[in-house]
């Protein structure tokens, strides 16, 4: 799909790769949607582009909902939905709080299914459309430290590979974004044993945004930032028991650092 007129919504795009995809979107002559719950933000990039700005809780349904409207009202029908938002709050089973839990469950998942909802009825009808689901390396490996984000990235692997197997025929295009670490305020302190040994190569968010603006002309599903991360999935697909024993030889490394 090529961006030239074509209306997209982004959400997360304060900050980060979302806010550099927006900047992306626009250059390549689409009328962007930049949605965040941090309304000023939100605002700013839309500035910068001549586009949109909304404020959105992604997690309820009813914002998204008028995200959609808001979006349809000032461009007309969405062509390209970006769902990009997340957030990595959460440790482990026993010291995360359920409501921890619940809260990611419904930025990381549930904010994709409220977008798909809103827009795939038009989409279905005008026979084309793209959808983009940010998840994380820690959707297709698993991360160490945070089990909410990893399962909750799983999960939004899931629903893309659905959504790509169920509609594609039907002139829907989705593709999955899994990026290895990137400099955004989500990842913290790039400096941090968590970075330096699982991150992988910290890439730009300009970089990212190029990528996924790469994939969505060639209508690829699987967006990886690294080469590296191709090689991991190779380890894991190849010899699971394997993988397992490295990834707990790094969580070792992790705990030992953060011990230090």
């Amino acid at each position: 799909m090529q961006f030239q007129n074509k209306v997209a919504v982004i959400t997360g795009a304060a900050s980060g790769i979302g806010a550099a995809c927006a900047r992306n979107f626009a250059a390549r002559g689409a009328r962007v949607v930049v949605a965040d719950l941090n309304a000023d933000g939100a605002a700013k990039v839309a500035g910068e582009i001549g586009g949109l700005g909304v404020a959105c809780d992604v997690g309820q349904e009813a914002d998204v909902d008028r995200l959609i409207a808001a979006a349809e009202e000032a461009y007309g029908p969405v062509d390209i939905m970006f769902n990009n938002a997340g957030v990595a709050t959460g440790s482990d089973p026993l010291s995360t709080d359920i409501a921890v839990w619940q809260a990611q469950w419904q930025v990381n998942v549930m904010a994709h299914v409220y977008a798909v909802r809103a827009v795939l009825p038009g989409m279905l009808e005008r026979g084309s459309g793209y959808l983009i689901h940010t998840a994380s390396m820690a959707g297709i490996l698993t991360s160490h430290g945070n089990l909410p984000y990893a399962a909750t990235k799983h999960a939004v692997v899931g629903l893309a590979e659905w959504l790509s197997i169920t509609y594609h025929d039907k002139g829907i295009r989705t593709s999955l974004l899994a990026p290895l670490g990137v400099r955004t305020p989500m990842l913290g302190d790039t400096d941090s044993p968590f970075a330096r040994n699982a991150a992988g190569p910290i890439k730009e968010p300009e970089e990212v945004a190029e990528m996924v603006a790469g994939a969505v002309e060639d209508e690829r599903f699987l967006i990886l930032t690294d080469e590296i991360a191709r090689t991991w999935m190779s380890f894991k697909d190849n010899d699971l028991e394997r993988w397992l024993t490295g990834m707990r030889r790094l969580q070792a490394k992790i705990e030992s650092e953060l011990e230090a």
